[in-house]
């Protein structure tokens, strides 16, 4: 018999709101709204950086490979979100699942690693600024992007194998209006050790290490701004570190959420559940261009200068 010959549903049966499936269109526009914010204000920052040539440097490319990871995170969930609240359409091919599955958890890793790699270019540029230059090169940039998509794709390859080799007999019915690990791998009715073991790996191994690294960083970045002299230009050096720390709190706080309720809350009512999956999917996206645009004057004016060329 084969590693897979087990039995599995044709497909699952992706859920909205429990208690509000009548009333879920008109969560519909609040959902077009931010998957168009999200798609739109991200893809505005890629082009910005892409013909601002005051914008090619390490910062602004690490920014636009953060839009480029969440333009793929919104289109990973966008069909099977909308489909759900706007035509009710529930049912997702079980391969297909699984493929959305493993795009979602690698998108998020990734967007992990790229916040990691914008830490190490804010100690860079504010520990050793006269080496900022020479340790930052194209090389090495595209080095960290191709490590940081190398890094997710490889460590969540398995997940998908891990999943199929489970017999799905309880029910195909999932808790969110997409797929993830934690909620799918609960359908089992085998011994669900192994992915639990991997899946909390995984969590520490690269989230939490990233996640520890980015504190250090700014543990550093902070004893580095307080042996400046001048408080003016101890608030100008913090001031460049705001947009990123937002973003690293836009991102952590609700995927450490999520996971503390996957794993500990299990006693906790459902639309928690639900409720912070999707902060922890939608909010990133949406938040990330909103707050570079506000917080960067670069990216407005470049956004400016588009805007007025469009105009003219």
């Amino acid at each position: 018999m084969g590693l897979f010959n087990v039995t599995h549903p044709a497909f699952f049966l992706l859920t909205g709101i429990p208690g509000l499936e009548s009333s879920q269109i008109w969560l519909a526009g609040p959902l077009c709204v931010m998957y168009a914010v999200a798609l739109g204000g991200n893809a505005v920052i890629l082009q910005a950086v892409r013909v601002e040539p005051s914008l090619h440097e390490p910062m602004y490319v690490f920014l636009s490979m953060l839009s480029g990871s969440d333009v793929a995170m919104a289109l990973a969930t966008l069909p099977t979100v909308l489909r759900t609240f706007c035509l009710n359409a529930r049912t997702i091919d079980f391969d297909a699942c699984l493929i959305q599955m493993f795009l979602i958890h690698s998108f998020s890793m990734m967007e992990s690693g790229i916040l990691l790699a914008m830490s190490f270019d804010r100690y860079v540029a504010i520990c050793d600024p006269l080496r900022y230059a020479a340790v930052l090169t194209s090389e090495v940039i595209a080095g960290l992007g191709l490590a940081v998509t190398a890094r997710s794709f490889i460590t969540l390859v398995p997940l998908p194998f891990l999943f199929k080799r489970l017999p799905i007999c309880r029910s195909n019915v999932l808790s969110h209006s997409y797929c993830l690990h934690p909620d799918m791998m609960k359908l089992a009715c085998a011994d669900i050790a192994i992915n639990s073991i991997y899946g909390l790996f995984v969590l520490v191994s690269t989230f939490g290490m990233d996640l520890l690294c980015i504190v250090l960083s700014y543990v550093l970045i902070l004893r580095s701004v307080m042996a400046i002299a001048s408080r003016e230009e101890r608030l100008r050096a913090l001031n460049t570190c705001v947009s990123h720390i937002l973003a690293v709190l836009a991102f952590y706080v609700p995927m450490i959420g999520v996971s503390v309720v996957h794993r500990f809350g299990k006693h906790a009512p459902r639309y928690v559940h639900i409720l912070l999956s999707n902060v922890y999917l939608f909010v990133p996206p949406v938040l990330n261009p909103l707050i570079y645009s506000a917080k960067t004057k670069e990216i407005r004016r470049a956004i400016a200068r588009m805007s007025h060329r469009i105009t003219m």
